[in-house]
């Protein structure tokens, strides 16, 4: 259900801003949007885990909350980030 530290450094790698950047709101929203979808995968077999299901939405609400800030601060790169990541807003 988590992420292994290769796939993680994949990730920051490929959404990264600058050098050493691996807390970019970008960077977190990459990291829990491939979170969501192992969870997602686990909970299409698992049906009745109701405790994986309630950190699914909470993963779900801690994405909304930092693609909300992303794109009050710049509307351009959350255009970029919905896209990259492939996601419906």
């Amino acid at each position: 259900m988590s992420i292994s530290p290769e796939r993680k450094s994949a990730l920051i790698e490929e959404h990264r801003r600058e050098a050493n950047d691996t807390g970019s709101p970008e960077v977190q929203v990459a990291v829990l949007t491939e979170r969501i979808a192992n969870l997602t995968e686990h909970l299409k077999v698992h049906k009745k885990d109701f405790h994986s299901r309630r950190g699914l939405l909470m993963l779900v609400g801690r994405r909304r909350r930092l693609l909300d800030y992303v794109k009050r601060k710049d509307q351009l790169r959350y255009e970029s980030l919905v896209k990259r990541l492939g996601l419906r807003r």
